[in-house]
Parts: structure tokens; C-alpha cells; sequence
């Protein structure tokens, strides 16, 4: 198979000459972890102090990371990618809320995000996060099998509802739905909840996709158990595959409680993880669809040539090639001009509210390896073609 990948003048088409040194200066700025700290610091305290620093933010790194602070924003970026083949997914990127009428808030932004994308070809998704639509302590309770309050008991009824009432719309509009994964201890009771919505709404095919992070071991395992269970009951699986993004945590949660980690022992066991079961779904198509989120080139490699190997069309509807906006541009554009569905997780939201995404994307460049580094290489010889 061709390398792709090195064309940074297809990678870079969308981005001006300013808009590439930016990228330039940000990218070796995240390079340097101490800094990432100080600023990540830095910018918390300047916010919650109500220091003025929005616009600062918003000229560096969140106009590299997000689409705007509203759908309208964003439609300006979703129809400049879509131009060159790439699709969108808008994230209200606001998480981790915990009163009723915040919930509420979250719940009532994703409905009326389905009618801004209803019938728009460039935004074939939209996401949420669990934690948007219910406190994490409630899944964590749930997914420890604790018994629940009458309270409780009422106050999940409303997160079911909630799931339910959007799904059902995404389903109507037939606009995918892609739900992310979060910690392991909360996660059973959202997997419990996001299972019940695929038996409900991906009767015809799938609409509602869950997130499995492969970084945990078991995730290949928990799949082969729900494709019985579709098989059985006779729906579609839609799944987002992902690496996952909250390693560090896990691990020091279950040394400080004394349980087995449920993170792969090394990063090659993830990426091995990762690439079966891509592999499984893409050799069970017939029940299920597939959204491979990676900014990793050689599981993206990998894909490509499974699915020339099964004879799958390029723009099989059942696989998708998803990254995150701001990132990985040669795997994205360069996929979207050889034929492939390829979208970018677009986030929106208020500046202030979308400050816990930005401070994780740095410091998940930062310790990534490699990808930092990755991202200067491409940048500095697309500079070296423009002759910045």
C-alpha cells in the first residue's frame, strides 16, 4: 500500500500561511511538558479568577482545537473540511456536570445540535459524553451494584429518559449518534444504558454508537458478548473504537484500591488490542459499523488494507476514519482524497466551558510519544514547501 501520509500539501490545503505558523508555534509549545504544566496552571487561575484572557485563548489554542463557540461557528469550519472531503462531528465539549438543571442544559443543546445538522451532508454525527446527562457518581453506583435511594431511583429515570429522548431523535433524523467513554468504574451502567438504545434504534442499522477504549483488556471480550446478544435480538452494533484517554487514572485508582489494573500492560498490548478488534468488527460488517478513531498511522495503514483485502469500497458506509480537529490533518485529508469516510471530532462551547478539553488535549499530546513530534516533522516541511 502507497504511503500516503507524507503529503502535507494535501494535509495543510485548508490552513493559511498565519494559520500554519500557528499551528507550528502551539505544537512546539506542547512539546515542552514543563510549560505544558505552567500554562495549564497558569490558564486555570487566570479564568477563575475572571482575568481578562478569552481572547488570548481564543487565538491560540482554541481556535487550533475547536470550531467556535456556537453551531454557527462551526458551520464555517464543517463546510470548508467537507469542500475537501472531510465530514464533521460537533461536540459541545462541556462535561462533567453535576446539577439537575446543567444536565438539563447539555440534554437540551444535543437535541437542538440534531435539528442545526438534520439534512446537512457535511455533519453526519453528532456526540455526547454520559457525564453530560447524568453525574458520575450515579453511573459509579450503579456500576458497583449499589442499591439506589428512592431519590436516586428517580434522578436515573431522568438520565434514561434523557439518552432515550435523543436517540429516539437521532433516529428520526437519521443522524448517527456517537456516546463517549469515560472512566471504567461508571462505565458498566453507560455501556448498560447505551446497549439498551442500539436494541431500540438500530433495528435497520446503526444510528446510537458506543465507545470502547482499548486500552482495557477486556474490551474485545465485552464486544463478542453484545454481537451475540445483537445477533440474538436482531440489531445493529454501532461502535466507536478508540484507545482511551484517561490511562494515568486508571492505573493509580487501582493501585491506591488494591484491584488489577484494567489498562493493557504496555502500550504495544493496546495497540494490539486496538488492531483486533478493528479487525473483528471490520470481519463482522454484516451486524455492525464501525468508527476507528486514531491518530495512530500504522492501525490506520492496518484498516486500509483489511478492507482491501474483504473487497469494502472506500466509502462503505459501515467505516469510518474519525480524528480529532486540530490534529492529525495528513491522516485525515489525505484518507478523505483517496475515497475514505473520514470526520473530525469539531468542538464547540463557551471559551471558559471547553477549557477541561483543551488542557487534556496538551496534556495527552505532551505524553503521547511521538505525536507531538510527528506533527512538527509535517509542519516544518509543509513551512519548507510554502517557503515560510
Amino acid at each position: 500500500m502507497k504511503e500516503i501520509f507524507e503529503d502535507t500539501a494535501t494535509a495543510f490545503a485548508l490552513k493559511t500561511d498565519s494559520e500554519l505558523e500557528r499551528a507550528y508555534f502551539l505544537f512546539k509549545l506542547i512539546a515542552n511538558e514543563p510549560l505544558v504544566k505552567i500554562g495549564t496552571a497558569v490558564t486555570n487561575f487566570a479564568i477563575k479568577a475572571h482575568l481578562p484572557v478569552e481572547k488570548l485563548i481564543r487565538a491560540s489554542v482554541f481556535d487550533h482545537f475547536c470550531g467556535g463557540v456556537n453551531e454557527e461557528e462551526c458551520l464555517v469550519v464543517a463546510d470548508k473540511m467537507f469542500e475537501k472531503g472531510v465530514s464533521t462531528i460537533l461536540d459541545y465539549s462541556v462535561e462533567g456536570q453535576e446539577v439537575e438543571n446543567q444536565l438539563d442544559s447539555c440534554y437540551e443543546k444535543a437535541l437542538r445540535t440534531l435539528d442545526f445538522v438534520k439534512e446537512n451532508a457535511a455533519i453526519p454525527f453528532i456526540v455526547f459524553k454520559p457525564t453530560g446527562f447524568g453525574r458520575f457518581k450515579l453511573y459509579q453506583k450503579i456500576t458497583e451494584g449499589q442499591s439506589l435511594n428512592q431519590d436516586e431511583k428517580a434522578e436515573w429515570q431522568r438520565v434514561v429518559n434523557r439518552y432515550d429522548k435523543v436517540c429516539k431523535k437521532a433516529h428520526e433524523l437519521e443522524v448517527s449518534i456517537l456516546i463517549d467513554g469515560e472512566e471504567s468504574w461508571m462505565q458498566g451502567a453507560a455501556d448498560e444504558l447505551v446497549e439498551a438504545m442500539m436494541r431500540k434504534y438500530n433495528q435497520k442499522k446503526a444510528i446510537v454508537f458506543n465507545t470502547l477504549q482499548t486500552y482495557r483488556w477486556d474490551r474485545l471480550d465485552y464486544l463478542k458478548r453484545l454481537h451475540k446478544d445483537a445477533i440474538k435480538n436482531n440489531y445493529f452494533i454501532g461502535m466507536k473504537v478508540v484507545r482511551g484517554a484517561y490511562m494515568e487514572k486508571e492505573n493509580d485508582r487501582a493501585e491506591e484500591k488494591g484491584y488489577p489494573s484494567p489498562i493493557c500492560a504496555s502500550k504495544k498490548a493496546t495497540d494490539e488490542n486496538f488492531d483486533n478488534v478493528v479487525a473483528y468488527m471490520v470481519d463482522n460488517l454484516d451486524t455492525m459499523s464501525l468508527f476507528a478513531g486514531t491518530h495512530n498511522e500504522i492501525s490506520s495503514y492496518r484498516l486500509m488494507e483489511q478492507m482491501e483485502a474483504g473487497d469494502i469500497k472506500h466509502n462503505d458506509p459501515r467505516i469510518w476514519f474519525g480524528q480529532l480537529y486540530g490534529m492529525s490533518d495528513h491522516i485525515s485529508f489525505n484518507l478523505a482524497k483517496e475515497g475514505y469516510n473520514v470526520a473530525k471530532y469539531l468542538p464547540f462551547g463557551p471559551v471558559k466551558d471547553v477549557m477541561p478539553y483543551l488542557i487534556r488535549r496538551a496534556e495527552e499530546n505532551t505524553s503521547v510519544a511521538g505525536q507531538t513530534s510527528r506533527e512538527l516533522t509535517l509542519l516544518k516541511k509543509e513551512r519548507k514547501r510554502r517557503k515560510i
